[in-house]
């Protein structure tokens, strides 16, 4: 880049928005035999890119992401390790760790990262019915193999062109995190992923709270409860319990004199925001299952959603009514390319392509296929 600002640079400077050009030069260099592969590199890295209209966590001109970068010797193995990164990797994480559910599939032609053969995409509802893409998976065939001179010598002594993939997820996710579970009071976090998963919250500094507080505490971090105490009494109570619930602590245990007085204390969980009365010689069980209550409970929540507001249509005019709402699922015989042409002028992108029973196709021409189509971030 030599200009900047309506300015030419004094230097000029190397704007990275994805890595396959410096992946692709020293795979070149490192992979010379068939016993060098499969060659698997990560990286987590800062990338630039331009952003007309900037989001936090969603799309920003610089971001922290993840990318890896693979090289095989054929083009099973590597569009098998491609999907297994969609699948057992990204998936996994933003199903069961995040409690995000996600829509899988296969990007369209339109939609498919240049230079790729095929992309798997995680997507994702967020509370206001938009899509929002988590994660991508490519296999690149031997594109950028070609390009940067990627070879290795098979066993017979003969040079061959790697089959490479690439596949990345950002901070993108954080933004997900916080649109697909959070509501009016704040943020709502799965217990996985939540710095502080119990708060134990002293209700008045009188004979007994701090006792009983540090008594949880030693057991709760005996069951590796990542766990945090308050005991800030000279700050209104209200005013900290309104901080834990924006901050989306999971669950609150809170200890007052009256609760001692009965031998119980009250337990709150974030996502239903309901107070229930434990035994404090229980308290420490009950808030260890109620973090599993609550993980599981954010991600029906969330599929509830999704399934609510995703209905099947049979044409693209009704498909762009759908996306005011939420998703659309048509028959991509239906849609095709023209069909994808006409929801862009509405607005409206598709997502994905699945197979009927939501499955990640083979291709884009499978028969029976699906597409899901919705307004994105």
């Amino acid at each position: 880049m030599t200009e900047a600002g309506g300015r030419r640079l004094e230097e000029p400077a190397v704007i990275r928005p994805t890595s396959e050009t410096v992946f692709g030069e020293y795979m070149a260099r490192w992979v010379q035999s068939h016993r060098d592969l499969p060659l698997r590199l990560n990286q987590w890295a800062n990338v630039v890119r331009w952003e007309l209209r900037p989001r936090l966590f969603l799309r920003t001109s610089e971001f922290l992401w993840q990318e890896g970068h693979t090289a095989h010797a054929s083009r099973a193995d590597a569009a098998a390790y491609a999907r297994r990164i969609h699948a057992d990797v990204y998936r996994a994480v933003l199903e069961d760790v995040l409690a995000i559910p996600v829509l899988t599939g296969l990007k369209t032609d339109a939609e498919r990262f240049a230079g790729a053969t095929a992309t798997m995409t995680c997507e994702a509802m967020m509370r206001d019915g938009k899509a929002l893409q988590l994660a991508t998976s490519h296999e690149l065939g031997q594109n950028f193999a070609r390009a940067f001179d990627i070879t290795y010598t098979d066993a017979r002594g003969s040079a061959q062109l790697c089959w490479t993939t690439s596949w990345g997820s950002s901070t993108r996710m954080v933004g997900g995190l916080i649109m697909a579970h959070g509501d009016n009071a704040g943020l709502r976090l799965p217990p996985q992923v939540a710095p502080v998963q119990v708060v134990l919250v002293a209700v008045k500094d009188v004979p007994g709270v701090a006792e009983a507080l540090e008594r949880l505490q030693r057991e709760l971090v005996a069951a590796g409860t990542r766990v945090r105490v308050d005991d800030r009494t000279d700050v209104g109570l209200g005013r900290r319990l309104t901080d834990w619930e924006l901050k989306g602590a999971p669950v609150r245990l809170e200890v007052g004199p009256r609760d001692l007085a009965a031998g119980v204390v009250s337990l709150v969980r974030r996502d239903r925001r309901d107070r229930e009365s434990v035994g404090l010689d229980g308290a420490a069980a009950a808030a260890t299952a109620a973090l599993g209550a609550v993980q599981r409970a954010l991600h029906e929540d969330a599929a509830d959603l999704l399934a609510g507001r995703t209905v099947d249509v049979d044409g693209v005019d009704a498909a762009v009514d759908a996306a005011r709402e939420g998703f659309a699922r048509l028959p991509w015989a239906t849609c095709g390319a023209e069909g994808e042409r006409r929801l862009n002028a509405a607005g409206v992108s598709v997502r994905c392509v699945t197979t009927a029973e939501g499955a990640v196709p083979d291709n884009l021409d499978a028969p029976d296929l699906v597409a899901i189509a919705g307004r994105a971030y």
